[in-house]
C-alpha cells in the first residue's frame, strides 16, 4: 500500500458526499426507517460486525467502549469475521472508503473500531 488509507465513519442516514469513496454498511441489523429503495451505500457487509452475543452486551454503552473495542477486535481475527475485515482492507487500499453505521453515536461504534484499525493498518484480533 503506497498511500495512507483513509476511512471515514458516518451515520447511514446521512446523504452521500463527493469524498466518500466506496461506502459500507457494517451493521449486522438493517436500518430503521431505510427501505431497500432508500438504499445509499455499496455493500452491506454485515459478517464484519459484531457477534450478536457481544452487541447485545455492549448495549452502546459509552462506559463500556475501551473493553468492546478490544472484545471486538479479538472477534475480528476469527475465520468468518478475518475473511470480511481483509475485504474490507482492500476496499480500503483501492480508494476512500467510507463506513456506515446506524448507531446514534457513531464515535462509541464497530464502525468506529474499524476504521481505526484499517486507519491504523492493525490487524485484526491483536
Amino acid at each position: 500500500m503506497t498511500d495512507k488509507t483513509q476511512v471515514n465513519v458516518r451515520r447511514v442516514y446521512e446523504k452521500p458526499e463527493p469524498g466518500d469513496g466506496c461506502r459500507v454498511l457494517v451493521d449486522r441489523l438493517w436500518p430503521r426507517g431505510v427501505s431497500k429503495e432508500e438504499e445509499n451505500w455499496d455493500e452491506w457487509l454485515k459478517d464484519v460486525a459484531p457477534s450478536t452475543e457481544l452487541r447485545r452486551w455492549y448495549g452502546h454503552d459509552p462506559a463500556k467502549f475501551t473493553e468492546f473495542r478490544r472484545r471486538y477486535a479479538e472477534e475480528l481475527g476469527e475465520p468468518g469475521h478475518s475473511a470480511a475485515f481483509t475485504h474490507l482492507r482492500d476496499l480500503a487500499q483501492s480508494g476512500p472508503l467510507t463506513l456506515l453505521t446506524s448507531t446514534r453515536d457513531a464515535a462509541h461504534s464497530e464502525a468506529d473500531v474499524l476504521a481505526e484499525l484499517l486507519n491504523e493498518g492493525a490487524a485484526p484480533g491483536a
